[in-house]
């Protein structure tokens, strides 16, 4: 049948991914660093894909394709959630954390502090784009070594605040694009930036700095800086 269905043109693709996260049906995936339409009848024609790739890879086309299967997608997504959770990586599964509706287990031991974290996962690169945590989130985008040079970090910077974390240095590739489409495509209220006195923390920064800019959007923003002996630098 002809049908409107996604066209991605690899030329113009950067491996960010992004397109495979939003695509709730699984219709895209990579191959050899690039994203693929590895299924026709996956592929509803809605393109909840197109907003969130940065370079405009993606389009519709008119062409004789297989018919969406809702069936077969559904099929395949619960297919994929029984192979994820004996063995497979957890890191991606999205969970929301209630701290207040939590029990309260009982502590031996004095001052023990509670964790302030509301949202997995935590990682940059992990995160899902569309996340429902990310409507009228407070966002914590910190260096992965700030949370262990600051004593307090729990209650000073995560609390009331949705996390990402990274760290510029070791992780490949350049977090901009990623940060650009969470800030474009949600709510977001403010962004805190903490990072590490070091200069190759910097990178961190200028993401942020940069995917503010291209986001389009006017939020409020600020940069808190981590000494090395766990001091806040003013």
């Amino acid at each position: 049948m002809i049908r409107r269905i996604i066209k991605i043109d690899e030329d113009k693709c950067t491996g960010c991914e992004l397109c495979v996260n939003a695509c709730h049906e699984g219709a895209i995936g990579m191959v050899n660093g690039k994203a693929k339409l590895m299924r026709d009848d996956y592929c509803d024609g809605l393109g909840d894909c197109l907003p969130v790739c940065p370079t405009g890879a993606i389009t519709f086309e008119e062409r004789e394709a297989a018919e969406y299967d809702e069936a077969a997608v559904q099929e395949n997504m619960i297919k994929k959630q029984k192979e994820s959770l004996p063995c497979g990586c957890p890191g991606t599964q999205l969970k929301t954390i209630n701290r207040e509706n939590e029990s309260k287990p009982v502590r031996t031991e004095v001052n023990e502090n509670t964790s302030q974290l509301s949202q997995w996962p935590v990682q940059i690169k992990l995160a899902p784009v569309n996340a429902p945590y990310f409507t009228d989130a407070n966002l914590l985008i910190a260096a992965d070594c700030t949370a262990y040079a600051y004593g307090d970090f729990h209650n000073k910077f995560i609390k009331n605040r949705i996390t990402l974390i990274g760290c510029p240095k070791l992780d490949e590739g350049d977090y901009t694009d990623k940060l650009t489409a969470i800030i474009k495509n949600n709510s977001i209220k403010s962004v805190t930036v903490v990072r590490m006195e070091v200069p190759c923390c910097g990178g961190i920064e200028n993401a942020v700095k940069r995917a503010l800019m291209n986001s389009g959007k006017f939020i409020p923003w600020q940069v808190v800086t981590i000494s090395t002996d766990g001091q806040i630098l003013e």
